[in-house]
């Protein structure tokens, strides 16, 4: 496991960041949240998949009502995205919302954010300051003598210092913006400025194919430092696709232990057994059922029985037959249509 950065330790309902805590996982749901069986069935989904925390926008007080009838519904901690009314940050509150996510800069006068403060206090409940690069103070913007990440971070420290007036010290801090290099300049100066947990995430990374690549490069550089104690892959996709894609990501890192770990190669002329269906579907079986294992499936004799003996389990092709091996010995020789049952089931009858 990958050194962390020692972040004051913050409890959001039964989970804690910062500290010495695992990197935990969030995304943020897609429905409007007062139509709740919607949302509950949609945080359900994450739950399984991994999420440690999930996200619902409150846009009215339907919405900041709606937070206690989901609570009791859901097993992870829930957080209330508010901008611009800051009764709506004191109704999620007393309706159990376990953080809320805010701009002291848009949420109105000193005396309206003292009054956020003061119930967050009462009932516990941490604010994750959430500057964005849309989002910018308007001083700050138009300061030419800041580099973007300095604009970002100078307006997270205007915002905390809100906070820190009034005594209030369980903060998460995030900067996010969509370039990659602008992203991990704010967070190491963030880590250098901040005690408090960091909250990592490229926003507006795009569909999930630009996004998952644009995320990796921006966040990986970042965690492998020891920054940030949650994170989203924000995508133009479904919350499912960003729990999956931050659980592969920690997992490469050494940050999230039981995931699967897939090793297949990427074809080429020398190939005699279609590697790419078997990959996937492979793939799909071991997320389906949470297997922490690793997996070779390999297309030729040339790396193929190497990468397949250092795995648990693993396929390497031949001329229409794929080669069986579980912890680096040889089992047997199997049809290509046969590869992937006499696979699973040499899996299952291990983990029965």
């Amino acid at each position: 496991m990958l050194p962390r950065e020692l972040t004051r330790k913050i409890q959001i309902g039964d989970r804690a960041i910062g500290g010495q805590n695992r990197v935990l996982i969030q995304s943020m749901c897609s429905i409007k949240t007062s139509r709740i069986a919607e949302v509950v069935a949609q945080i359900r989904r994450v739950t399984l998949l991994g999420a440690d925390l999930m996200r619902v926008s409150v846009l009215d007080e339907e919405d900041a009502a709606a937070i206690r009838e989901i609570k009791k519904q859901i097993s992870i901690p829930l957080i209330a995205d508010i901008h611009f009314d800051y009764r709506l940050a004191l109704l999620a509150i007393e309706n159990g919302v376990d953080k809320i996510r805010i701009n002291p800069g848009n949420i109105g006068s000193e005396d309206k954010i003292k009054a956020v403060v003061k119930a967050c206090q009462k009932h516990r409940v941490p604010i994750r300051v959430g500057v964005n690069s849309g989002s910018l103070d308007k001083d700050i913007a138009e300061n030419s003598v800041f580099s973007h990440a300095e604009k970002l971070v100078a307006s997270a420290q205007k915002h905390v210092a809100i906070l820190e007036k009034y005594g209030f010290h369980d903060i998460v801090i995030s900067l996010k913006g969509s370039n990659a290099i602008e992203t991990i300049e704010a967070y190491r100066k963030a880590a250098k400025t901040f005690p408090y947990p960091l909250h990592l995430g490229i926003t507006e990374a795009g569909p999930k194919d630009i996004g998952l690549i644009r995320s990796a490069a921006g966040l990986a550089p970042l965690l492998i430092e020891g920054i940030g104690d949650t994170i989203r892959i924000s995508l133009s996709d479904e919350p499912e696709e960003e729990i999956l894609a931050a659980k592969r990501l920690l997992h490469d890192l050494d940050l999230y232990e039981r995931y699967p770990t897939i090793i297949s190669c990427p074809t080429c002329g020398r190939t005699q057994v279609n590697v790419v269906p078997m990959a996937k579907r492979v793939l799909a079986y071991l997320e389906e059922h949470n297997l922490n294992l690793k997996v070779a499936v390999m297309g030729c004799v040339v790396n193929g029985p190497g990468e397949a003996r250092h795995a648990d389990y693993g396929l390497a092709g031949g001329n229409g037959t794929w080669v069986l091996f579980k912890k680096g010995k040889l089992l047997h020789t199997v049809k290509e249509d046969e590869a992937f049952d006499a696979l699973i089931a040499t899996i299952e009858k291990d983990i029965a």
